[in-house]
């Protein structure tokens, strides 16, 4: 290993942008320039739509290709309703990047809990009970919205049981069998996955 070809050769792992996902936090909103850091994840901030096509703008420069969307809705539910909307800020931001990248890996959060009044990523029934098969019904319906408006792929992060089947039978029976799911098993200490 004593010059830079040989190092070059036997060198083990190389991490590139075009390696990484790279996660964004978009809200509901009318001021198109909002951009408001995220106390607990330094680094990360919160934006519009057109700060998020700004941002993702800049990535895809740096040779960044995936991104990892999370949605933050203006109206919140105990159903989570914006979650699975047509028209819900994950799904606009999901046409909005695909259209202007089309080559950019879009994939989303699956999960009710940024979209829920009481914030758990369950319907919770009243005395506190989460209702896990009801709530399976949600995330799958969240998940085909997203990948009806162009997600490449969805990564459900909730906590029930059960909702990798739910999802993956819900984009089967859809005709998005080749849509993948992304699995949360590991995530690090980073600003990207």
């Amino acid at each position: 290993r004593m010059n830079p070809g040989v190092r070059a050769l036997v060198r083990e792992n190389e991490i590139r942008p075009a390696d990484l996902v790279m996660p964004y936090f978009v809200v509901e909103t009318d001021d198109a320039d909002f951009r408001k850091p995220i106390g607990s994840m330094p680094g990360q901030f919160q934006l519009s739509l057109g700060e998020l096509e700004k941002q993702v703008a800049a990535a895809v420069k740096n040779g960044l290709t995936s991104v990892l969307l999370f949605g933050i809705p203006k109206v919140k539910d105990e159903l989570a309703t914006q979650a699975y909307a047509d028209e819900g800020i994950v799904q606009e931001a999901i046409r909005r990047l695909k259209d202007r990248f089309p080559e950019l890996v879009v994939i989303t959060d699956v999960c009710l809990c940024e979209y829920t009044s009481h914030g758990h990523c369950g319907i919770v029934q009243k005395g506190g009970e989460i209702l896990n098969d009801p709530t399976l019904d949600l995330l799958a319906r969240s998940a085909l919205s997203h990948v009806r408006a162009g997600a490449d792929m969805v990564a459900p992060s909730d906590m029930m049981d059960g909702r990798v089947l739910a999802i993956r039978e819900a984009l089967d029976d859809n005709g998005f069998s080749s849509t993948p799911l992304m699995s949360y098993a590991v995530k690090y200490a980073s600003a990207f996955y």
